[in-house]
């Protein structure tokens, strides 16, 4: 089944299936509850206190408030807690999804004005070879908490790491030059590992994880 996923099933297709399980209304009590702590969350990020943190204490702790914050808003589910991160450090509102045609199938996400607002206040310059323009590396803390959650919840079949490259795949669809960002695929190691140390100690932190990286 594994090797089946890793090697014949189309990115696109699992990550429309990903997109579906977690977004469409399927279970409404459940996706309610979803966007509302996603909300919560990107309203923290949004805020002039998550900047004065980010700014006076530093990106790493400003990543360590968020995941307590998810934590605090999930009653210490941390499977909720990740899930809902990831959604809410995703910079996108919409996934481009091509069949015949191509659509922009929407995420959860803050309203507007919270979203752009959240998306300016991102952590971005927390790895030692982070990009020095505006983006920077605004995108990588979905990688990294969207890996945390599918290592966290994996039960029968590692699925990380094939999750891993399907979202490069997908984000192909954000870049012109339309290459695997093997920054990404670290990040999604380091997201990995964090996800299955909470298995066994689940008073770690994404910083310490996170701070592993090497260019």
């Amino acid at each position: 089944m594994l090797r089946f996923i890793k090697s014949c099933l189309s990115c696109k297709l699992f990550f429309f299936a990903f997109v579906v399980v977690f977004c469409t209304p399927s279970s409404f009590p459940q996706r309610s509850q979803l966007s509302q702590r996603v909300r919560e969350i990107s309203d923290f990020i949004a805020s002039d206190s998550f900047t004065s943190l980010k700014e006076n204490q530093g990106e790493f702790f400003a990543i360590d408030s968020l995941y307590s914050t998810a934590l605090h808003l999930t009653e210490n589910d941390i499977q909720e807690a990740l899930l809902a991160l990831t959604f809410s450090v995703v910079p996108y509102k919409y996934v481009p999804i091509q069949f015949v045609i191509r659509i922009k199938y929407p995420l959860i996400s803050a309203d507007d004005s919270t979203f752009k607002q959240k998306n300016k206040n991102l952590p971005k310059y927390f790895l030692p070879d982070s990009p020095t323009n505006e983006f920077g590396d605004k995108d990588k803390l979905a990688h990294f908490f969207g890996n945390a959650f599918v290592a966290y919840t994996s039960r029968v079949f590692d699925l990380t790491k094939a999750i891993g490259y399907f979202v490069e795949v997908f984000e192909e669809n954000f870049t012109t030059d339309n290459q695997i960002d093997y920054r990404d695929l670290k990040v999604n190691q380091l997201g990995e590992a964090f996800g299955k140390s909470l298995k066994k100690d689940k008073t770690l932190f994404p910083s310490s994880f996170i701070k592993k990286y090497q260019p």
